[in-house]
């Protein structure tokens, strides 16, 4: 079997509480975000609005974020490269105009994120 070099890419992963009424303004702040992302070497960006999600006991998405009444939890991901093009890429970003005049359509103060190494990969 070929020698195969390890799977390098990077994820970034997001959980917020977004107002129900805000949907649209939130599909429009997605889609202007993953331009500047994309811009800036980000592969794939994914924004998926929650239509099965479970309030926990001790656990769950909706708790994570305290979510309240009349919100929806939102989910997604960024799929970069690797770490190192995705640190470049934020900083990028950062800078870059589109970013500072971005309204969130939503609490940032209760969105839940992070930086994720790829294990495993699957797809049909």
């Amino acid at each position: 079997m070929p020698h195969q070099e390890p799977f390098m890419r990077y994820t970034d992963g997001f959980v917020a509480a977004v107002p129900a009424g805000n949907r649209e303004a939130y599909l429009r702040h997605a889609k202007a975000m993953a331009a500047v992302l994309q811009a800036h070497g980000a592969l794939r960006v994914v924004d998926a609005w929650g239509d099965d999600v479970l309030e926990g006991k001790l656990t769950s998405f909706p708790l994570a974020v305290k979510r309240e009444d009349g919100e929806v939890v939102a989910f997604g991901w960024i799929e970069w490269p690797s770490r190192a093009v995705r640190d470049a890429g934020w900083e990028k970003a950062m800078q870059d105009p589109r970013m500072s005049s971005a309204q969130m359509p939503f609490d940032g103060k209760r969105m839940i994120y992070g930086g994720f190494e790829t294990l495993s990969d699957v797809a049909t």
